[in-house]
């Protein structure tokens, strides 16, 4: 058999993860992500797969960003009749988050459309739609984590915690080829070690082929004792000018992250006068995910809920799901933590917020996770003066903070320990999900400090292995 891999995605790009498998007789997909950011990256989600979606056996699934799921309902649409393999977290979040990914593109479409058809231009039509969503759910097939699962057509796959979000996963395939057996390794996205709530991330020890995330893998967080400093400075300079703070955040992982240390500093008595709103159907969705999967949580949260103490609920925290409670924030003038997604502010009621709060020099804009390049959230995060929201320019004279020690990403130095935990001196490491500066930089840094073999695939590149 002849084994190949295709890149057509989430390389030299930190979004649209996808890689496509062959073994001559069977083609697997790992991951089907959806591009975000800049326009030439969107762009591609509307162009047609490079494969035909009927002829693949098989989806692997690390985990339930958009960045990495956001394109199966296309896939499935246009003739996808294989299985698609995950942890059971993954699928609840993924059941969720494809439904409000078509929701949020027909909100957007409604809007772009009220301006073409005043300019005379052709309709857009969506991706997908909610229904198409739905409909991709029954091919989900769960799995456990740390069993050997048998493909039956020469390939064999495991899923380990990858300890990123709820449920991530890295995934070892063992693959025939020839008399031999390959392994590869996808790590997904590594999570960083010490977070709230899912474990640390799996260690494992040997690999043929390596697929390694670089979203980080240029720079450092800082520490979690600094972050945590960082982010009640923040709270007490909005507490001091009266002012609102204001939190983008992904709605999973990131917001529950941010409610658990929120709970802490509640209970310490350090948020008295404040009140927190969560406003985010979907973050409200995913924290109820959490809570129903709570195996999958790490020591210490469980420990906490066992002595009754429910990070997720406390007297001044408010879960705003209605449109008619998220427009009344914004009559809200001060002692307000608004939470609210999308977390680079491309999309959903963060831009309501940001629009009414941006221009106000007592507010606080904090933001907890990474801004791909091409978004609202990276333009603010750069130093932008003023920005656009709904087509109308806004200054951006709000306090701006940015805390890389939220992130659910290991940085450079963790993904180099992590990628340092493997024995094989001649295993080769394929450098992806990264924007090209990022992938660029951890490759030489791996080649430098592990003298391990690395490489940066090009979009569309296949390679024989």
């Amino acid at each position: 058999m002849s084994l190949s891999i295709q890149f057509l995605g989430g390389v030299r790009t930190v979004t649209g993860s996808k890689f496509l498998l062959s073994n001559g007789e069977v083609k697997i997909l790992i991951e089907c992500g959806m591009f975000r950011g800049e326009e030439f990256l969107t762009q591609r989600n509307y162009m047609n797969f490079e494969f035909n979606p009927s002829e693949i056996s098989y989806l692997i699934l690390t985990h339930s960003h958009i960045d990495h799921s956001g394109l199966i309902p296309k896939l499935v649409k246009e003739g996808f009749k294989g299985k698609i393999l995950c942890t059971k977290p993954t699928k609840d979040l993924c059941k969720i988050m494809l439904a409000d990914s078509a929701h949020v593109e027909s909100v957007e479409l409604e809007w772009k459309n009220r301006k073409r058809i005043r300019a005379g231009k052709p309709l857009l039509t969506p991706l997908y739609t909610v229904e198409d969503a739905n409909k991709s759910m029954s091919f989900f097939n769960t799995v456990d984590y740390n069993k050997l699962i048998d493909l039956k057509n020469g390939i064999k796959v495991k899923f380990l915690d990858a300890g990123h979000i709820l449920g991530s996963s890295i995934i070892e395939m063992f693959c025939k080829n020839g008399n031999k057996e390959i392994k590869l390794v996808f790590s997904g996205d590594i999570g960083s070690r010490g977070q709230e709530i899912v474990r640390d991330p799996t260690k494992l020890s040997y690999a043929d082929y390596l697929f390694v995330e670089s979203t980080y893998g240029d720079r450092l967080h800082k520490s979690r004792k600094e972050t945590i400093k960082e982010f009640k400075s923040a709270i007490l300079s909005a507490k001091r000018d009266k002012g609102n703070i204001i939190i983008p955040a992904f709605a999973v992982e990131r917001t529950q992250e941010i409610v658990y240390e929120l709970s802490k500093l509640y209970r310490k008595g350090k948020l008295n006068g404040f009140d927190v709103y969560i406003d985010s159907p979907l973050a409200i969705s995913a924290t109820e995910i959490f809570l129903n999967n709570k195996e999958y949580f790490d020591i210490q949260t469980k420990r906490m809920l066992k002595r009754g103490e429910d990070p997720f609920d406390f007297p001044i925290l408010n879960y705003l799901k209605s449109e008619e409670e998220s427009k009344s924030l914004n009559k809200v003038k001060s002692n307000a933590i608004i939470i609210s997604a999308s977390g680079m502010c491309d999309a959903g009621r963060i831009k309501h917020h940001l629009k009414h709060n941006l221009w106000r020099k007592e507010n606080v804009i904090i933001f907890t996770g990474y801004q791909a390049v091409g978004t609202l959230g990276r333009a603010i995060v750069d130093g932008a003066k003023v920005v656009k929201i709904f087509g109308e320019e806004i200054a951006v004279k709000s306090k701006i903070y940015t805390l890389g020690g939220f992130s659910c990403h290991a940085d450079r130095d963790e993904l180099l320990k992590w990628v340092a935990n493997f024995k094989n001196k001649d295993m080769k490491v394929f450098v992806v999900h990264g924007e090209e500066k990022s992938s660029l930089s951890f490759a030489d840094y791996v080649k430098e400090e592990l003298k391990l073999e690395t490489y940066v695939p090009h979009l569309g590149e296949k390679v024989d292995l």
